[in-house]
């Protein structure tokens, strides 16, 4: 008996370990110089890398001030916007998003971060009458990211439905 046990205990893991090795992985890289990928294909699942908010005024060396992202609500609106393009290019919406992570930095103007206009952008792309599906959602309140001026860092999880 415990021979049958070990036998079936034996085949399911080969067959779980052969189902994975079955697994495409394609990398999405924004240029051969990158160091990451923009998003990674996992079978039908892409992971969207951490995005951040472009410029609403960039830097100017001449006069030496730094590049201005705008405030929380803008600052998301840019990255989804980037994040809809990069799902859109991979035959995507956000309709196919189950996943996001949200990373806020204290907004200096206010003294903390700013989750209800977070919240508030998030709500013109997920849960409208145009797209009514809402993925699933962890924020986290970080010391700083990666630049000066940026308040907040997306990452997302896309599901390819069949």
């Amino acid at each position: 008996m415990k021979i049958k046990y070990a036998a079936l205990a034996t085949a399911l893991t080969l067959s779980t370990v052969a189902a994975h090795a079955q697994v495409v992985v394609k990398h999405i890289q924004p240029n051969e110089k990158a160091t990451i990928a923009t998003a990674v294909w996992a079978g039908d699942t892409l992971y969207v890398s951490g995005t951040l908010a472009d410029p609403v005024t960039p830097a100017d060396a001449a006069k030496g001030t730094p590049a201005d992202y705008g405030d929380t609500k803008t600052q998301t609106t840019s990255i989804l916007n980037k994040i809809q393009k990069i799902l859109k290019e991979q035959g995507l919406d956000m309709k196919d998003v189950v996943k996001c992570t949200v990373f806020l930095a204290a907004d200096p103007k206010l003294g903390k971060i700013d989750f209800a206009n977070m919240n508030a952008s998030f709500g013109q792309f997920f849960g409208t009458k145009e797209q009514p599906n809402k993925p699933a959602r962890s924020a986290f309140q970080v010391a700083n990211l990666v630049g000066p001026g940026y308040l907040l860092e997306i990452e997302m999880i896309a599901v390819k439905g069949k």
